[in-house]
């Protein structure tokens, strides 16, 4: 969804090609979150479908030029007005990660907080030094876009010290959850 709606936020300046539309979305974010030609193409397809842009014919150098369309300007409009959900956000690929470890015998949980911690940290360092860098241009979106990395890189280190003693506390594995008890009983009367 963020793709979609973020190339059509590059329309509200004005009609754009679709290399264009990767360029200046690639530079919106940082450089951060490249998107491959064949994705800006196939969202362009689908925002035509929908009929959020619609084609304005073709620039000088004979490449297709499209335009937000009333209806493009008002979804725009929700997704900008509309705060982000729980349910909107992608799984958490570490929190799974870590939830299997802890509860899967024979994994040395610190080892894999601890793997996971240099790791964050390095990211953390690399992105303070190109934020530092973005700064010194006086680069806004980049700026802010690092301190987003940044920040959550911190919540997820503290995050993983959480996990880390939590572990530990409990002799350096969690129990297999148990099954809840309605699906015992559902699973019971299934067997009669």
């Amino acid at each position: 969804m963020s793709v979609k709606f973020g190339l059509l936020a590059l329309f509200a300046d004005g009609p754009k090609y679709g290399y264009q539309l990767r360029t200046e979305f690639e530079a919106r974010t940082g450089g951060t979150w490249p998107v491959n030609v064949g994705q800006v193409y196939t969202t362009l397809e689908r925002l035509e479908r929908d009929g959020l842009v619609a084609a304005e014919g073709t620039n000088d150098e004979g490449r297709a030029v499209y335009a937000i369309t009333d209806a493009g300007r008002a979804a725009l409009d929700r997704w900008f007005s509309t705060p982000v959900a729980d349910s909107d956000r992608p799984r958490n690929e570490l929190a799974i990660k870590l939830l299997m470890a802890a509860t899967t015998p024979g994994v040395d949980v610190t080892a894999v907080v601890q793997r996971q911690r240099t790791e964050s940290l390095r990211l953390m360092r690399d992105y303070n030094t190109l934020r530092r860098a973005a700064d010194e241009v006086d680069d806004v979106a980049g700026v802010l876009l690092l301190d987003s990395l940044v920040f959550a890189l911190e919540g997820e280190v503290r995050w993983l010290d959480h996990v880390e003693s939590t572990v530990l506390r409990r002799g350096g594995r969690l129990p297999a959850p148990k099954r809840p008890r309605r699906a015992a009983r559902t699973t019971e009367r299934n067997a009669r």
